[in-house]
């Protein structure tokens, strides 16, 4: 029986106590324990699950002993770091796992939410020196629909409908990211869960990551690429690491959902032509043109190193061939709502 599917059998007040005793054992035995190298820092149904699991089957990658995303450089940064390295594995561990491999682990962890947190990349990049971090990004129009749709189906959103909720962001994000930035403890559940159209401005979020971390410690993944050739994006991925390709790796997508609502014609066209100017700028961070915004070419086939077939990248085309509009001769034209930024 695998782990998660033990803990998928667990009462839900049996779980919350042997997790609650899992992190005070943690915590008092944080000395011992090793720190994460890589952060998985969104986006936010962008395939962060997907990829974690795909690291997790890396002999020398150690994830987190209880949860995948810990979540402490966002909203639990007020528990301290003895808390969050209560939640790796041991030291002792992690030199087995050395003496095995010949290779130096490295542990990780998935948390989203610390792409968007304004405070969060500062943390994260004064508490673990020399950290590296992973971003996916997707069709932003398709992540700000799954986006919704998975907040609804967890109860956290009480309107139904996406276009109604697009139109309600910018009343309920006014100031708050400016307050998070300023006052340390608050939190904000309008902005952890209902920022739909705003994190498909991925650049607004990594550039200043990278000013924190710097910019060779960024990788950006383009999610359509890794769904569709996995194992070229996991290359990448492991040279970004330093690790070799050890095994065999399962690729699958986790956490896939309906949707509760409809997306119009209209409104598609809509939020994609907001997202242009952000996409175009997407550019330098992944090497050339985000994948959904490229002219459909049929693949031929290449092959990997190491023997195995895969489809070829398609032209990198762009949908006009003008320069980038400004961002102002992209703004959304539907009435109740603008973007912020």
């Amino acid at each position: 029986m695998s782990q998660r599917t033990l803990r998928e059998r667990i009462p839900g007040r049996l779980k919350a106590v042997v997790g609650h005793s899992s992190r005070t054992f943690g915590r008092l035995t944080a000395s011992s324990r090793i720190l994460p190298g890589l952060l998985i820092c969104g986006g936010q149904r962008c395939g962060t699950t997907s990829l974690y699991r795909a690291l997790a089957q890396h002999p020398a990658m150690l994830k987190p002993v209880f949860h995948k995303g810990v979540h402490y450089f966002d909203t639990g940064y007020d528990r301290g770091m003895a808390w969050y390295r209560g939640h790796f594995p041991t030291q002792a561990g992690a030199r087995r796992i050395a003496d095995h491999t010949g290779l130096a682990p490295v542990g990780f962890e998935s948390s989203p939410y610390y792409l968007y947190h304004p405070l969060a990349a500062m943390r994260f990049a004064r508490d673990l020196p020399g950290v590296k971090v992973i971003s996916l990004v997707r069709d932003p129009v398709e992540r700000a629909w799954s986006h919704h749709a998975h907040e609804v189906a967890r109860g956290f959103e009480p309107i139904a409908d996406f276009a109604e909720a697009v139109a309600a962001e910018d009343e309920r994000l006014d100031g708050v990211e400016e307050r998070l930035r300023t006052e340390p403890g608050l939190y904000s559940f309008d902005h952890q869960h209902h920022a739909y159209a705003a994190r498909g401005r991925y650049t607004d979020y990594l550039e200043p990551l990278a000013g924190h971390v710097g910019r060779d410690r960024v990788l950006v993944l383009d999610s359509g690429e890794f769904f569709s050739r996995p194992e070229d994006a996991f290359e990448r991925v492991l040279r970004f690491l330093g690790l070799p390709w050890i095994g065999e790796f399962a690729f699958a997508r986790h956490n896939a959902r309906g949707r509760p609502s409809p997306m119009t014609a209209a409104l598609r066209a809509q939020l994609t032509d907001h997202y242009e100017p952000y996409d175009r700028r997407l550019e330098e961070w992944l090497g050339g043109v985000p994948s959904w915004r490229r002219l459909p070419r049929r693949p031929s086939r290449t092959r990997r190193p190491g023997g195995k077939s895969c489809a070829a990248r398609p032209a990198a085309d762009w949908r006009t061939s003008s320069g980038p509009p400004s961002p102002a001769s992209a703004a959304w034209r539907s009435p109740g709502w603008r973007p912020s930024r």
